[in-house]
Order: C-alpha cells, then sequence, then structure tokens
C-alpha cells in the first residue's frame, strides 16, 4: 500500500513527483472557475438575497416533490437495490468545478471503486450555479468510466438555479408550475425582482452528455433531491439542506418516518453536522434538529457524512454508549478548504487524539502560506517548508507532530508569525486578534480566487464496504501525483459495528 501524508512529506505529494496521468482524461479546453470574477459572483446571489429576504427553496422543493410523486416516484422515496448483505459504494463530496482538481480525483476514484455497487455525490455537483450545461464536462465525462449508478444530494451551489440541472439529470423531471407572484412591495418581492432564474434546459445537450454514461448498469432515477437507498441491512439516507443549510418541515417529517426502525442507518448530507471543531445541527423548520434525529437511539444511525467543506474530518462522538462517526468528505473536486485553521479539538467528549483531518494541518498551512506568498508577492517572507508548518502547528495546538520530521526543526519567529497571521490552529484560550482572511466568508472567496491547478492538490473520496457485521470506512487520498493516482494511500480507516 502507497505510504501516506501521516507517513512522509512524500506521501503527501510534496517534493518533485511525476504529475499523474488525469489531463489525458480532461476536454482540450476548459473554463476555470473564477470566483472573484463580478460575472461569477453576480450568477451566484441567491444565497445572499436569501439570507436577507428569505429563503424560497422549502416551497420550490415542495412543488418538485410534489411533481415527481404525480410522475409516479415511491412517496416513501426509497430506492430499493438487491444486494447481498456485502456490497460495497463510494462517497465523493464538492465535485464540480470542472478543472484539474476534480480530474485528479478520476484516476484513483475509478481504480478504488471499479467493483463497488454505486456511488453517492454528497453536495456540489455543479459550479458554479448548478447550470444544466455544466453537465457534460462536470459530471457525464469524469466519470464516465464508473460502471455503476451515481445518486447525489444537491448543495447550495446547485441550489442557485433552483435545482433545474440537478432535477433533469438525476431525477429525469421537468420544471415545476411557478410560484405564485409575491406582492411586489413585500419581502419576496423584493427578492423576487433580484433573483438569479434558471436558464432553459437544452434537452439535446443533456442527450449528449448523458451519452457519455450509456450503459444499462450506470443508470439510476432518483425520487427526488431526498432519498434513501436500501441495501443489504443497511438503510442511507440523502438530505438536500438547501441554500442555507437548513431543511423544510415536509422534509423533516419524511426524515422522522424514514429514520424508524432497528436497520442500521448513515446519513449523507450537504451540510456537516461536526466540522472544524463546532457542533451544527441542522435545524428543520417547525422544530427540532437533523441531529436530534441521528442521535435517537431508535434509529439506530451509526455515521453522518456531509459534504460543503472541501477537505476530511471525523469526529467519532459517543451518544448514550455507543459511537456515531460523524464525517466531512468534501474534498471531491473543488478547491481546498484550510484545516490548519481547526482549533484544538475538544468537542462532545472528542479529543485531538481521536479526531481526524485531511489534509494535515501541517500541510494545509504548507499550502497556504504558498498561496498567499505567490498572491500577495512575498514569497520569502511567507513560504513555510512542509516540517517547518508541522513543527508550528504542533507547538501552537500544544501535540506531538503528526508526521516525524527527518531533522530537528527550528520554529522561528517568522515561522511564529506567518502561522499566526494564516490564523493557524491554536488552544481556545490563546486566540490571535489578527489574522488573514484563511476561514469563512472570506475563505469562500480568496481561496478560490488563489486557486492552484498543480499538484499537490488534498482531494479525497471515501470508500465504505459493509458486510452483516460492520462497516469499513476509508479515506483515500488524490493529490494529482502519479505516485498516489497509481496507488492511492489510505488516509484515513474505521471500522464501524453493526451488531
Amino acid at each position: 500500500m502507497s505510504e501516506s501524508s501521516r507517513d512522509t512529506a512524500e506521501g503527501a505529494g510534496w517534493g518533485a513527483e511525476e504529475r499523474g496521468e488525469y489531463r489525458a482524461l480532461m476536454p482540450r479546453q476548459v473554463e476555470k472557475v473564477y470566483w472573484l470574477n463580478p460575472k461569477t459572483l453576480w450568477a451566484a446571489r441567491n444565497g445572499v438575497l436569501a439570507s436577507w429576504f428569505g429563503d424560497p427553496t422549502g416551497g420550490t422543493r415542495s412543488r418538485w416533490v410534489k411533481q415527481q410523486e404525480a410522475a409516479g416516484a415511491p412517496t416513501d422515496k426509497v430506492i430499493r437495490r438487491h444486494t447481498a448483505d456485502r456490497f460495497s459504494f463510494m462517497v465523493l463530496g464538492d465535485t464540480g468545478e470542472g478543472d484539474d482538481p476534480q480530474y485528479a480525483v478520476v484516476p484513483g476514484f475509478l481504480k478504488t471503486g471499479q467493483d463497488t455497487d454505486f456511488a453517492v455525490i454528497a453536495s456540489d455537483v455543479i459550479y458554479p450555479v448548478g447550470t444544466t450545461a455544466d453537465y457534460g464536462t462536470k459530471f457525464f465525462r469524469p466519470y464516465q468510466g464508473y460502471p455503476a449508478p451515481i445518486y447525489a444530494i444537491p448543495g447550495n451551489h446547485d441550489w442557485y438555479e433552483d435545482l433545474y440541472g440537478f432535477m433533469r439529470v438525476f431525477c429525469e423531471a421537468a420544471p415545476p408550475a411557478p410560484a405564485p407572484a409575491p406582492r411586489r412591495l413585500s419581502r419576496a418581492g423584493l427578492r423576487s425582482l433580484l433573483w438569479h432564474r434558471p436558464a432553459e434546459p437544452d434537452g439535446q445537450l443533456v442527450q449528449e452528455a448523458q451519452a457519455l454514461r450509456p450503459d444499462p448498469a450506470q443508470q439510476a432515477v432518483q425520487p427526488g433531491p431526498y432519498w434513501a437507498i436500501d441495501a443489504g441491512r443497511v438503510r442511507i439516507i440523502g438530505i438536500d439542506t438547501g441554500l442555507l443549510g437548513t431543511i423544510d418541515a415536509e422534509q423533516g417529517r419524511w426524515l422522522r418516518e424514514v429514520s424508524k426502525g432497528p436497520r442500521p442507518k448513515i446519513l449523507v448530507t450537504g451540510s456537516p453536522l461536526y466540522v472544524d471543531g463546532e457542533h451544527h445541527p441542522c435545524p428543520i423548520e417547525g422544530g427540532g434538529t437533523v441531529d436530534d434525529i441521528v442521535r435517537d437511539p431508535d434509529n439506530h444511525y451509526v455515521a453522518a457524512i456531509g459534504g460543503d467543506i472541501h477537505n476530511y474530518q471525523r469526529y467519532p462522538v459517543e451518544v448514550d454508549g455507543r459511537t456515531i462517526q460523524y464525517v466531512v468528505s468534501g474534498g471531491g473536486g473543488a478547491f481546498m478548504h484550510a484545516t490548519h485553521t481547526i482549533p484544538r479539538v475538544s468537542i462532545a467528549n472528542v479529543t485531538e487524539k481521536d479526531f481526524r483531518c485531511y489534509p494535515l494541518r501541517g500541510d494545509s498551512l504548507a499550502f497556504y502560506s504558498r498561496l498567499y506568498g505567490r498572491r500577495l508577492r512575498l514569497r520569502r517572507f511567507f513560504t513555510l517548508t512542509e516540517a517547518e508548518a508541522m513543527a508550528v502547528i504542533a507547538e501552537r495546538l500544544g501535540i506531538p507532530p503528526t508526521r516525524t520530521p527527518g531533522s530537528p526543526v527550528r520554529v522561528t519567529p517568522r515561522v511564529r508569525l506567518v502561522a499566526g497571521l494564516l490564523g493557524a490552529g491554536r488552544r481556545p484560550e490563546r486566540a490571535s486578534r489578527f489574522r488573514l482572511p484563511v476561514r469563512k466568508i472570506y475563505t469562500r472567496l480568496f481561496s478560490p480566487g488563489s486557486a492552484t491547478y498543480s499538484p499537490p492538490f488534498f482531494k479525497n473520496f471515501l470508500r465504505l464496504d459493509v458486510t452483516a457485521e460492520a462497516i469499513r470506512l476509508r479515506c483515500f487520498a488524490a493529490t494529482g501525483n502519479l505516485r498516489q493516482e497509481v496507488d492511492p494511500p489510505v488516509e484515513d480507516e474505521v471500522t464501524i459495528p453493526l451488531v
């Protein structure tokens, strides 16, 4: 097995490595997503409008669901797959930028997933706004070699065009009837004036894209944007958290109903419940939270996997004498969200000893130091070696280095200053007053605008192998280098008992 980032710097993808062959899969011309382009920002305005004037996605989702039920979709939204107790599936999150980081994941994903029964995309299938026309290069082309069906739940970016592209591709749905026009002087009326409206789907373009995955074994039609899959002994439940990371009352009632019973369950959500050392239980319109349902012992959840944040994290949380694995897996192809900004973990009795992430915090800090050095034209000041970054993270968090350097590393005042400016992880009692914009809303703007198109990319995907007794969950790395492409390293592994 290939060495991982926890073993060596080379295992993380650093050094003079040979680039992988993923570029042979890409189209000749790739339109990169430039998030600081005013045209792109304007097209992606619906999330801001929903937070200012009220979120209409619950009503839109309800119209989609009712239309699907009228067309014959099962009202319980359960997809029943006839698999044995032993089966396997893949999980990718936040895939659809259509450029080097997305395609760099594909060779390892195909090699690792050739014998699996299906795959699930957890959030943001298509960037920047979920346009139907983008599915050819950002979904059908990269995964044309995957031999099994691919299911998906939408992310906030898929909702920027009211889910038209997502529903056309995954549910074979025609556009629903428009909502009644709101009063002009109401908040909804003001929102409607500025709302980004979907482009009319080009049926011929969609058919041409679908021809890239023509095998009957690759086909699947979902009942809607949220669903459940019964396979073997396990039920996998996918929920749609819309634009703002919440679910409507109608979907909440369905989730409570479909979660009942002794069958072990895995939640797949567009908004992770534990992330960056914080708890985000995901409110349900009308009361309660998604995590209340996950924690209920009568529902028998064993894991909750979320996209949206573009890295990997795992929190094994003890709930009433059992362990639920809360996982973030959004490293399927979009720009990388920092992990070095995650403070020393201490939440829900999960400590640093139990917590796992990828990229390692030191690799994340080294990556961002190069990024800011290039962006600000201060490379000599900002750039940290991987060993320096690993050492200063260990110092700031008060933990042993995750990857032991080959020789002693001196943490200089410059190294400490750069780490502080870039918001490197810290103990809660040592919060810094001034940090450059690395986390939260600034990351969503600055990081994509400074995205790199050469390795290492620090992407990831999951493989879950299910038996009657347990689920084996593995996180594989994709760096864009040939070494990790030929033999994808395992960055994390956990066995989840089902008995």
